[in-house]
């Protein structure tokens, strides 16, 4: 049977979600009063999931003052009292960041970040996605500085069953970007995503050359892009926190997609994002097959960090 989405979640978790509990585990299970050793252990853990030193004591902070407080009386309490505060900070994110409708079509997503986070897969499983929720789909290869870029977005677009719109390698990315449009309208699709080029978000010149892509889509569609990913490796952890402060600045990025989540113990960096770009994740990236981009679900992701039964393989049965 199909694997459930909270199930390929939970298994994208489970480093994260093993290392979080090796620290934090005691803490979460303990019974009778509460003790200042729990919130010692939770502290711990944030930092180690790479939630951030800033962000990890104010969290800690909070609980203690609700302990003072007498709202949190019990090592029982700490759950559901951590879950409100990682909830509360994920869906902040998420309303600061709400994507726009487009008031015409096709609706343009492009799709931002430097060389190896994974763009190029993503953009074709995101198509597939969108594929499945019934909307028609084209992509724009508009990364047009790698060797064999274009091969390798076509070959996953087959996989997916989506057409893709190319030039040859070196060509404009801005002539891509408005190639797709035209051909989006000429056959009434409903979607272009830009798989852009690869940026080192300190290279001047191709940030200049991703801004005229929007700028681009932005005249061929009033208020298009309608929303940026940013494409980060969560293998990265915290360090990734600068490539989005500096994307953000030229891209307008709208939203995260967290990939290689499976291969690492660091899944804190999503509430890093949350907290300190007010950026939600959008998307996440479990593993390499080409169903394995899940759609974010604060709650499940919550929940999922902080289940207590550890040693629990994830289940991966609907």
């Amino acid at each position: 049977m199909a694997r459930s989405f909270l199930g390929k979640l939970k298994r994208g978790l489970f480093m994260t979600h093993t290392e979080f509990l090796e620290k934090a585990g005691e803490a979460l299970r303990r019974t009778g009063p509460v003790e200042p050793a729990d919130i010692d252990r939770l502290e711990e853990a944030l930092i180690a999931s790479d939630a951030g030193v800033e962000l990890s004591l104010r969290l800690v902070e909070k609980l203690r003052n609700e302990i003072r407080s007498g709202r949190i009386t019990t090592a029982e309490d700490l759950r559901p009292a951590v879950r409100e505060q990682l909830l509360t900070l994920l869906r902040n994110a998420e309303e600061a960041q709400s994507p726009h409708e487009p008031s015409s079509r096709p609706r343009i997503t492009l799709l931002v970040g430097v060389n190896g986070t994974g763009k190029t897969t993503t953009a074709a499983k995101l198509a597939k996605r969108k594929q499945e929720h019934g909307a028609s789909v084209i992509l724009a290869a508009a990364d047009t500085f790698r060797a064999a870029a274009v091969d390798q977005l076509e070959i996953w677009a087959e996989r997916v069953g989506t057409p893709v719109v190319s030039q040859q390698e070196g060509a404009d990315p801005a002539a891509v970007v408005f190639d797709a449009i035209s051909a989006a309208r000429s056959k009434d699709i409903d979607e272009v995503l830009v798989d852009t080029a690869g940026r080192l978000h300190t290279h001047a010149n191709l940030m200049k050359e991703l801004e005229k892509v929007r700028k681009v889509a932005g005249r061929e569609v009033p208020g298009a892009p309608q929303e940026v990913l940013l494409v980060l490796d969560a293998t990265t952890g915290s360090n990734g926190i600068e490539q989005a402060q500096r994307f953000g600045a030229v891209a307008g990025v709208t939203g995260v997609v967290l990939t290689k989540l499976d291969g690492t113990a660091k899944g804190g960096v999503i509430l890093a994002i949350a907290d300190s770009l007010k950026l939600p994740v959008r998307w996440v990236g479990v593993g390499e097959d080409v169903d394995d981009l899940l759609p974010f679900e604060p709650e499940d992701f919550v929940d999922s960090l902080l289940e207590v039964n550890a040693g629990d393989t994830p289940d991966e049965t609907v």
